[in-house]
């Protein structure tokens, strides 16, 4: 096949390279990283190209917005094969107010939340809430709209910012303030169509900006994957009484769900209960756990866009690693126009792939930072500890001004023991 992926970023690039094992790839816009060809022989490639002038016989969309912008539907009306959902489908990530109201109608489990758009209403509520507090944006922010925080004043504050618009504008003139959930946390993603949904290798994302789980919310700033407390029966669990319950309710309103569904699960003492959801691959656990994913990952896509799922998806042997190399001033204001340098010296690193997320070519062609999350670096090994190793190893070589990242991603205490 020919495959066309939409987005510029580190999920992107890695969906790119997993669909090179077995086909020809132009990504639009791409990025730096996205040139040349894959080990099997196939051809990748950057395009400025709007993806409705690319020929290709799939479509992988990767970001959020364009999903939710209703590109899915622009390309199949244009007879194209899709994976990744229409309109109506990605407002599950597009409005988490419409995201809590159909998990409730599908019965899933997942936390108690009220809706706010009037900031004395939000505050009244949380003092009498107690807490910890959650309180999100309902529209898109970039991953960055969760506030969960011990301090009922910070809070109030953040509450009161985001209904007033001036933290992300009509993003987050309506929030949800959830109750807390406690346990550990993993992220499922599941490939979907046709009613039916299977399950990629779990992940465990690492969301805050500094060690321990400290600073404020990102993007991601590491995953790893497998996730060695997620079982067989957790997993099992969480397909039956969340995904699925959840396709069969998009079904029930004429939705037919093609795509990933990617559910951030806590895992307590009650089983797993949803945390949220996200209508595309997650970023940065596409990262570690497409490398996982064994067989033809584009004939997968392209039988899940065409309403197919298989039974089940092998998962390749061993670990994969992710950590995130972050430009100075991320979350909050990342410099750009920093040079790139030792690429080629982590690259080198066994098992280690180097993937651009936020990076471009300036007129003389110098690889310069474009972006928060700069690279993502995976390595892949037989243990989680070994692939650890590696992807710092070859972190450590990357060059870049005041670059930024956390250094305890899948630490083995971390592992063991994640909250």
């Amino acid at each position: 096949m020919n495959v066309c992926i939409v987005g510029s970023g580190g999920r992107e690039h890695a969906l790119a390279l997993a669909c090179a094992r077995s086909s020809d790839v132009v990504v639009t816009p791409g990025n730096p990283g996205i040139e040349g060809r894959s080990p099997e022989g196939h051809r990748l490639r950057s395009s400025a190209a709007p993806p409705e002038e690319i020929e290709a016989d799939l479509f992988v969309i990767g970001p959020e917005a364009p999903l939710v912008d209703g590109l899915a539907d622009r390309l199949r009306a244009l007879g194209a094969l899709v994976f990744g959902p229409g309109a109506e489908g990605a407002r599950l990530e597009g409005s988490k107010v419409h995201m809590k109201q159909l998990v409730a109608a599908a019965g899933v489990p997942t936390a108690g939340f009220a809706v706010f758009d009037a900031p004395q209403d939000a505050i009244a509520y949380l003092r009498r809430s107690g807490g910890p507090y959650v309180v999100k944006t309902d529209g898109l922010a970039a991953g960055k709209g969760v506030l969960v925080t011990d301090d009922l004043a910070r809070a109030e504050e953040d509450a009161a910012a985001k209904l007033s618009g001036a933290a992300f504008g009509a993003a987050g003139r309506r929030i949800v303030i959830e109750e807390a959930l406690a346990g550990r946390e993993a992220s499922l993603l599941a490939v979907c169509g046709g009613g039916q949904a299977v399950p990629l290798p779990i992940a465990q994302d690492y969301k805050r900006a500094l060690d321990g789980d400290r600073g404020p919310n990102t993007g991601g700033m590491g995953a790893y994957s497998p996730v060695p407390f997620v079982t067989g029966g957790d997993l099992d669990e969480a397909m039956d009484r969340i995904v699925q319950p959840t396709l069969w309710e998009l079904g029930r309103r004429g939705i037919d769900y093609r795509g990933v569904l990617y559910a951030g699960l806590m895992l307590g003492d009650d089983g797993p209960r949803l945390v949220e959801y996200n209508v595309r691959f997650g970023d940065p656990e596409a990262e570690a756990v497409l490398p996982r994913v064994g067989g033809d990952v584009a004939a997968l896509l392209a039988a899940a866009a065409a309403g197919e799922v298989p039974d089940s998806v092998g998962a390749a042997a061993g670990a994969a690693v992710c950590v995130v190399a972050a430009a100075e001033g991320y979350p909050e204001n990342p410099r750009r126009g920093d040079v790139i340098g030792g690429l080629e010296e982590a690259g080198a690193v066994e098992g280690v792939t180097v993937l651009h997320a936020g990076t471009r070519r300036d007129a003389e062609g110098v690889l310069r930072t474009d972006g928060g999350r700069v690279l993502a670096v995976t390595a892949v090994a037989a243990t989680i500890d070994a692939a650890r190793e590696r992807a710092y190893a070859a972190v450590g070589k990357i060059e870049i001004e005041g670059v930024r990242y956390r250094t305890d991603i899948a630490l083995p205490e971390r592992v063991a023991s994640a909250s």
